[in-house]
């Protein structure tokens, strides 16, 4: 039960970073391109979704902050990578081939943000935040 709980405050967290992320990610496009947005935009909301993973989803883990944020990054960057993918192949490709109008980088975003919960889940449970031995 405590697996489960921790997984739906994962989510919730989760949730609110991507929120965070895709509206920076709106924000970053007005001054550089989709792609290159998409990437800041991550690492907004990766802050964001270190910040509240760490406190509110979390056990203490015993490790030093840095030693966190450092796994934390290194999962994120697996994640990062399929949100690229998923984001600009749908938006610059898929979607202009299927004659996709409707906020089409906005929904490529949404469904590329939406691929790793699970992975990001399980690498942030048993690698980032286990207990130090």
């Amino acid at each position: 039960m405590k697996n489960k709980k921790e997984f739906i405050q994962f989510v919730i967290v989760g949730g609110f970073a991507a929120g965070v992320n895709f509206v920076s990610r709106i924000i970053f496009s007005q001054w550089m391109s989709f792609s290159l947005a998409v990437v800041v935009a991550y690492g907004v909301g990766m802050v964001t979704a270190y910040l509240l993973s760490k406190f509110l989803v979390f056990a203490p883990s015993g490790k030093r902050a840095h030693e966190e944020f450092f796994h934390f990054t290194l999962i994120n960057l697996a994640a990062v990578v399929q949100v690229w993918l998923i984001s600009v192949g749908l938006a610059e490709y898929a979607f202009p081939w299927l004659a996709f109008d409707f906020y089409p980088e906005e929904v490529a975003h949404f469904i590329g943000l939406s691929v790793p919960v699970v992975t990001s889940y399980l690498g942030h449970k048993h690698f980032t935040f286990s207990q130090k031995i």
